[in-house]
């Protein structure tokens, strides 16, 4: 089982064992963008024991409440689910981190470890999400929830390459940010941002998982419906 667990994907793990992006975020393992490498290579490439996380996998028990199966799911719940968790979650998320970031950087700017820069950057990411969901809102999904499948492909192919600037501009707030990790004299405005933005990279990076790993790839695995 370990050995299998090794050779698998990320995004398969992702998708298959229940409580599993919890543990790949706790190694910093990128199993959204960076999905398609093995268990083992993207422990290697992060200087982790495969081993360590394979048997943070298997310990994992099963949840009280039962996880959907969303490669299983039809589109229109996918999409729904898509919308409200994580697309409306962001626009709660990121004006209340901008604000956080921008009184953190005017009190303790002359700090060595201030995350000067952040509140740039969010703006930043905040329009560059929101013109990347309303592509989704107003282009993709729709199409998606037509039937197009494979006739999709060209949106597609477009979104998954903005989902791995999001992942880069996670990576950014990371390196601001000591790894998200608070001074131990931080005032409560800081760990109350590092803890925001430590749930908007949870959030962001599941989001981009179900779409590349689940939607996306059965929308060109699917037939057009006028082709069924």
């Amino acid at each position: 089982m370990r050995q299998t667990l090794l050779e698998q994907s990320l995004a398969t793990l992702a998708c298959e064992i229940p409580g599993a992006t919890r543990i790949f975020h706790a190694f910093n393992l990128d199993f959204c963008c960076g999905g398609q490498q093995s268990l083992r290579e993207a422990s290697s490439g992060r200087g982790i024991a495969a081993q360590t996380v394979a048997d943070a996998l298997l310990a994992l028990q099963a949840p009280e409440d039962p996880v959907e199966d969303w490669r299983l799911a039809p589109n229109e719940l996918l999409i729904a689910h898509i919308l409200s968790r994580y697309h409306a979650r962001h626009r709660e998320q990121l004006p209340e981190l901008i604000r956080l970031a921008k009184r953190v950087e005017q009190v303790h700017g002359d700090r060595v470890d201030c995350p000067n820069g952040l509140t740039d950057h969010l703006r930043d990411m905040q329009q560059e999400l929101e013109s990347h969901m309303c592509k989704e809102e107003q282009i993709l999904f729709p199409a998606l929830l037509e039937g197009f499948g494979k006739r999709a492909a060209a949106p597609i192919s477009v979104l998954r390459m903005e989902h791995d600037q999001h992942n880069s501009a996670l990576q950014r707030i990371l390196e601001l940010t000591d790894q998200i990790t608070p001074p131990l004299d931080a005032c409560n405005t800081w760990r109350a941002l590092y803890r925001g933005l430590d749930e908007l990279r949870s959030d962001l990076m599941q989001h981009i998982h179900l779409e590349n790993n689940v939607l996306f790839s059965n929308a060109l695995r699917a037939q057009p419906l006028n082709q069924a």
